[in-house]
């Protein structure tokens, strides 16, 4: 508790700093510094201005990463830009150009004119993670022209297109209608992933390695191969061993130790990229020590694929110490990172405070204030671990910054109390945020619904369900799940099938198809026929697919023709179910050792269906197979 408020008092203070900073405002495009290692020429107590009034200005322009990104983004594209450029003579490294275009992302325009700066006035060759970048820039309507261009550029210099890449390209000309350049483009993706294919050298190499465990002979069956390996197939031969990190890992130890290959950041970069899983994570983070030491850096778009692997892996600790690395470089994160991983590390069970504070004080040390989304950040895991007294601390440093909580911080309170079972508290909440002009919303009713729900206390929650409708607020599918989920886990059946069956009838509530299908089942089991066939039709009218599994199991164990018959009726709205829910029953009642049962439903079925050969085929192999046993 001592170090949690010595953390939280050394936060504040540093806070509290930020905020007192001084903002300078000007009538041109204005980008602002303070203290900055980038501009050596402006003090303390000045905002730099970047732009091109009507009198030419100076430009006190560095070399450094962000002010290149600076100067391109508050200037037309233009000769003068261009001069300045070569005047501060910058060391163009791919991590560099990759990190320019990538804070250039939402200026395609302005992308293009700098790549085409970098790549036919200064010599630059482009890898494949540039041109898959500039791919994902270009791809918009407004800059087709420039997009196939560039493709097109990229086939030449013998790169091809990765799926990551084709499936964000093809979803986002899907999105804007773009049918003509999907199609295009799939035509395109489809060559030249053949072309890859009919590699020999990379071919040849996989084949080898994936053949068996990393050993001598592997080592001396590719030296056998007489390969002369350029970049460009050692990345693509990593990109084939991505789902074998250990395998890629053995080649590239392999190119450098007996082909006198010299990595480059480009192919460290794609090693960090096999590297990045739990079973190889040891060696992921010695090979970032090794690129660190042989002068490269982490470009920030393996950041950003890293970071994400390594969220859906639930490799919380090493997001963060990815991310105070990156903090620590040239290259840094964009500031949503910061809300995002904290967000990330309080939705664990038990969230860690100290990767908490870890993450704030490497944003903090950037020069970045507190956000609103940081603050909620740090108050959602202080809540979640039962910590109050220091959420409230938060709350008060959070309006001190000028911010008032909202929706989403009363939220995550609620949450808090009711994970730690102090469910009065969090329904006082509700009172509380009211008497702050604070209209509870649909997101903080379910969160305090759920809370009771898990606790055990279904009665309460429909009490507060009740609360909630009568205060003019809606319920919606997830809410609909969460009351279901409660009233099943106290079998409270009959009052959860009527719960859905007004919500839909009087409300116009549409439920997710897996509340259905849970409550069908669970209907089911009680031998409660009627009413889950009622939930069948009303899925039907909802347009879901028929949910036939359970009603066929249930039928041909305990059912009637009757029953039989009435399922296949709720199976259809207007014409007869098809020929396979048929089939399926009459099945599941020879299965079931009732063949009189299966004989007497056929009587009653349409003619095309006794009539119909699969059918008919059915009842005779049944048949044959008495007579054999006779």
């Amino acid at each position: 508790m001592k170090r949690t408020k010595a953390i939280l008092a050394s936060m504040w203070h540093a806070n509290s700093l930020l905020l007192s900073r001084p903002f300078v405002h000007s009538q041109y495009q204005v980008m602002r510094y303070t203290h900055s290692p980038y501009f050596s020429s402006v003090s303390s107590s000045q905002a730099y201005i970047f732009g091109f009034p009507t009198s030419y200005q100076k430009l006190h322009f560095s070399a450094k990463p962000n002010s290149i990104v600076d100067l391109v983004s508050a200037n037309e594209w233009s000769d003068l830009v261009e001069q300045e450029l070569e005047k501060s003579n910058p060391t163009l490294t791919h991590e560099t150009v990759l990190y320019v275009l990538k804070k250039l992302d939402k200026d395609p325009e302005k992308a293009w004119n700098f790549f085409d700066w970098v790549s036919e006035k200064r010599g630059f060759k482009p890898s494949s993670a540039l041109y898959s970048l500039m791919l994902r820039i270009l791809g918009r309507k407004e800059s087709m022209k420039e997009f196939w261009l560039m493709l097109y550029k990229m086939r030449d210099d013998e790169f091809h297109i990765d799926n990551e890449t084709y499936v964000a390209l093809i979803g986002n000309f899907k999105t804007a209608k773009m049918a003509a350049e999907a199609d295009a483009l799939t035509k395109l993706y489809s060559q030249m992933a053949e072309e890859g294919i009919t590699d020999s050298t990379v071919k040849g190499v996989v084949e080898v390695v994936m053949a068996s465990d990393w050993s001598d002979e592997v080592e001396k069956k590719l030296g056998q191969l007489g390969l002369s390996l350029s970049e460009n197939t050692l990345l693509r031969v990593l990109k084939e061993l991505r789902a074998h990190p250990l395998k890629a890992l053995g080649v590239f130890r392999w190119a450098a130790n007996h082909l006198g290959y010299k990595h480059s950041t480009v192919t460290y970069n794609a090693i960090l990229h096999n590297l990045g899983w739990v079973e190889s994570i040891e060696e992921f983070w010695d090979m970032v020590r090794e690129m660190k030491d042989a002068g490269h850096e982490i470009d920030l778009d393996t950041y950003i694929k890293l970071s994400r692997q390594f969220q859906k892996s639930k490799m919380i600790k090493d997001a963060v110490e990815l991310y105070e690395l990156m903090m620590d470089g040239p290259y840094k994160p964009s500031i949503q990172n910061c809300s995002m991983l904290l967000r990330l590390i309080s939705l664990t069970g038990i969230p860690d405070l100290d990767l908490v504070f870890r993450v704030v004080k490497k944003y903090e040390a950037a020069g970045h204030p507190l956000s609103k989304a940081v603050y909620d950040g740090i108050h959602r895991s202080l809540t979640s671990v039962g910590k109050f007294d220091e959420a409230e601390k938060i709350l008060v440093t959070m309006k001190n910054a000028g911010y008032e909580p909202d929706n989403i911080t009363y939220s995550q309170l609620v949450y808090g109390l009711c994970k730690t079972g102090r469910l009065e508290e969090a329904c006082k909440t509700l009172d509380d945020m009211e008497a702050q002009d604070c209209v509870p919303d649909l997101k903080t009713w379910t969160i305090l619904i759920q809370g009771h729900c898990m606790a055990g206390e279904v009665d309460k929650a429909l009490i507060c369900f009740t609360k909630m409708i009568g205060k003019n607020c809606d319920a919606d599918a997830d809410l609909l799940e969460v009351l279901v989920n409660g009233l099943c886990s106290k079998n409270k059946l009959d009052s959860a099938y009527v719960l859905i069956v007004e919500m839909v009838e009087k409300a116009r509530l549409r439920p997710w198809q897996a509340t259905y299908k849970l409550l069908i089942q669970r209907l089911l089991g009680q031998r409660k026929l009627e009413e889950a066939l009622k939930l069948l039709v009303l899925m039907k009218k909802h347009n879901f697919p028929p949910f036939q599994e359970p009603f066929v199991q249930y039928i041909a164990k305990f059912g009637t023709v009757e029953d039989a018959k009435e399922f296949l009726k709720a199976l259809s709205v207007k014409a007869y179910p098809s020929l396979y829910a048929y089939h399926n029953l009459f099945k599941s009642f020879f299965t079931e050792g009732r063949d009189s049962e299966a004989q007497d439903l056929l009587y009653k079925c349409p003619y095309h269906i006794r009539k119909h050969s699969e059918i008919l085929n059915l009842f005779g192999s049944k048949k044959k197979g008495e007579a054999a046993i006779v």
